[in-house]
């Protein structure tokens, strides 16, 4: 996809106190997808702290302790709070992106031993199914051209990159999950991602 092929548009934009401290929230449309942003202070300037955040049912809403999910967006809100500005970006693209349904079936096989990237595979689809195009024209649209991404994944940093995004620098978002250990080096030795201690 180039730079230009995903648009957005911004649908509405509201006061939102959370526990965190005070945001905006704004909501967009990309073609069917809808996507939610939270902005706290203004984010022109020195490069903004930024978390894309791939919805996680199981985990942000459930508290799961399968995976590090609700423990990362509470770990960057904490930490753009912390700096009184920055942005969340969530997306629509639980289990990465294969669907609620297809995540819980994944669980099932990781129950019977296959990890995260086995089990996606199993049921016929890639470890990862995510493109990063619509935060990308979300961040153009905030008028964001350079960020500091609070990421653990490879992936997401050279997406922006190649979406004209510059990361200036990637902030370590790990949290302690212990029980989500198994996840977590699964994601370490076959996706790739940047963390420490395994």
């Amino acid at each position: 996809m180039s730079i230009q092929a995903v648009s957005v548009i911004k649908v509405a934009e509201a006061d939102f106190p959370t526990r965190f401290g005070h945001f905006r929230i704004v909501g967009f449309r990309a073609g069917a997808e809808e996507v939610v942003a939270i902005r706290m202070g203004e984010l022109d300037g020195l490069p903004p702290l930024v978390r894309i955040h791939s919805q996680c049912l199981t985990g942000d809403v459930f508290h799961s302790l399968r995976c590090d999910c609700r423990a990362q967006l509470e770990l960057s809100l904490d930490m753009i709070a912390e700096e009184g500005r920055g942005l969340v970006i969530y997306e629509n693209k639980e289990g990465r992106g294969i669907g609620l349904v297809n995540k819980i079936r994944a669980y099932e096989l990781q129950d019977q031993g296959h990890d995260t990237v086995e089990a996606n595979q199993a049921l016929g689809f890639e470890a990862d199914l995510r493109d990063y195009e619509i935060p990308a024209a979300i961040l153009r649209q905030f008028g964001v051209k350079a960020v500091r991404l609070l990421s653990n994944n490879p992936d997401k940093i050279l997406a922006l990159e190649n979406s004209g995004i510059r990361v200036v620098e990637r902030v370590p978002c790990q949290p302690a999950v212990e029980s989500a250990a198994r996840y977590l080096l699964t994601k370490k030795e076959k996706m790739g991602h940047l963390l420490e201690g395994f």
